[in-house]
């Protein structure tokens, strides 16, 4: 999943450059949903690791 997140800023950063506003912002919307799912499933994957310890 944060492969995809950093995928999506890359290609936000090259269209960026090369003038292409609309699709930068676009990819940095979904960069930043795959990067907030993300940390949700890692916080919840480490809550569920620490109460499986005990």
């Amino acid at each position: 999943m944060l492969h995809y997140a950093v995928v999506f800023m890359v290609i936000a950063l090259v269209a960026a450059l090369f003038g292409f506003g609309g699709i930068a912002a676009g990819a940095v919307e979904i960069a930043k949903i795959l990067f907030f799912v993300f940390v949700v499933m890692a916080v919840v994957a480490f809550a569920i690791g620490l109460v499986k310890k005990r």
